[in-house]
């Protein structure tokens, strides 16, 4: 099961959720990072070595991708985002058929930007991180890449609607998670890991699911 994240505007909470999404699961998973934010959000030290996108600017086989993994804890590993540059298609295309082959589940943070399409492909779950804010819906909706569910970070005082979410884009919302102050402390605290609230951990079991 590889399932893809991404926002289409920044501070949507993307990396929270992906990586609450891997620490939630109990199954053998890969936490993909590319936006490079995923050490930070898991109290992990800043990787000092090589990352996906140095691998996609490189010609290795995709073997030596496992190599680049950082444990997490006794389920999850972490492929960090390495030094973020452009790669070629063809590497990407290379990247999605190790993913393809993969026989753990697989979580990607693609940060607050389109997915690759190469990525978007192979995706079982295509699924948009967002606020209920306009300017981030509107954004969604001028994106190419179509999801196939939203987990919705919900915010109390905003005038936009479950309901109103799912027409726009045309698709449900498999998950959501009141913007919670125990997750801030707990990222910031370098503890997620650790100190998963409940809630999330919960509705992010789900979507895992």
């Amino acid at each position: 099961m590889i399932t893809l994240c991404w926002a289409a505007k920044g501070g949507s909470g993307t990396t929270v959720v992906t990586a609450a999404m891997a620490i939630a699961t109990t199954e053998p998973t890969l936490l993909i990072d590319l936006d490079g934010d995923q050490p930070t959000v898991l109290g992990l030290p800043d990787p000092d070595g090589p990352g996906v996108h140095d691998w996609l600017r490189s010609d290795a086989e995709p073997a030596r991708l496992v190599g680049l993994e950082i444990p997490v804890n006794q389920h999850v590993s972490l492929l960090p985002a390495g030094r973020i540059a452009a790669a070629d298609p063809n590497r990407w295309a290379a990247f999605a058929g190790w993913l393809r082959a993969e026989k753990r589940r697989v979580i990607i943070d693609a940060g607050s930007q389109a997915p690759p399409p190469a990525v978007f492909d192979v995706a079982d779950q295509a699924l948009l991180v967002t606020r209920p804010c306009y300017l981030a819906l509107r954004a969604a909706i001028r994106q190419a890449a179509r999801p196939t569910g939203v987990v919705l970070i919900e915010e109390p005082g905003r005038s936009l609607r479950r309901g109103d979410i799912e027409a726009s884009l045309g698709v449900p919302i498999v998950a959501s998670s009141l913007l919670d102050p125990a997750v801030a402390r707990a990222v910031d605290a370098g503890l997620l890991v650790a100190r998963l609230p409940r809630a999330l951990r919960h509705q992010m079991r789900l979507v895992a699911a």
